[in-house]
């Protein structure tokens, strides 16, 4: 009788915890007329796909009083950490250029061949500049985070780039023998 009792508590508890954490990893929204997928991806840094798929939808279509959920993918610090970045790489370069660095780093957590973590990826060693020469603690600009929100809600998408280079600042052979996906300002972007 005890170990029953004992068994029900746990699940109880276990549910209680799966339930408290899966709330605080949603926020309700109401949807808003003229509001897209993309425009709430992008206002709140979330994949388009995936805000769509974890609110089940198959279609794009949104009713303004509708409420979805609006799931937390990346944290603030690690929006920080990737602005920082891109501000550092990209300074100079046309807004499309500042979206593309951080898919680039976006589309390495993703990757097998990368560390899975925003951190992870910028830290590793000997990839980024930037982590090598202290600019990733200056201040990123209002352009930069709006590139990296831009960049979340376009995540999963786009020619899969994993590399970007300015071929003026590199001789890396390895590098440039990269596929190139796109050029964009003074940089390639390669996978």
């Amino acid at each position: 009788m005890k170990l029953k009792k004992l068994v029900a508590t746990s699940i109880v508890a276990i549910t209680t915890f799966v339930g408290a954490f899966t709330a605080e990893a949603a926020t309700s929204y109401k949807v808003q007329p003229g509001d897209t997928f993309w425009k709430i991806g992008t206002k709140h840094g979330v994949s388009v796909s995936y805000l769509m798929k974890y609110n089940n939808r198959t279609s794009h279509l949104l009713y303004a009083g509708e409420t979805i959920q609006i799931p937390s993918t990346v944290t603030s610090a690690e929006k920080d950490l990737l602005a920082r970045l891109v501000e550092a790489e990209a300074k100079g370069e046309p807004y499309a250029g500042k979206v593309a660095v951080a898919t680039a780093v976006l589309n390495r957590v993703d990757s097998s061949l990368f560390p899975n973590t925003i951190n992870g990826v910028i830290y590793q060693p000997s990839q980024f500049t930037p982590v090598q020469n202290g600019a990733i603690h200056n201040t990123p600009s209002a352009e930069s985070k709006r590139a990296v929100q831009e960049a979340l809600a376009f995540r999963g998408q786009g020619s899969g780039s994993l590399y970007f280079y300015n071929p003026q600042k590199t001789s890396n052979q390895w590098l440039r023998s990269k596929q190139v996906t796109v050029v964009i300002g003074n940089h390639v972007f390669a996978k």
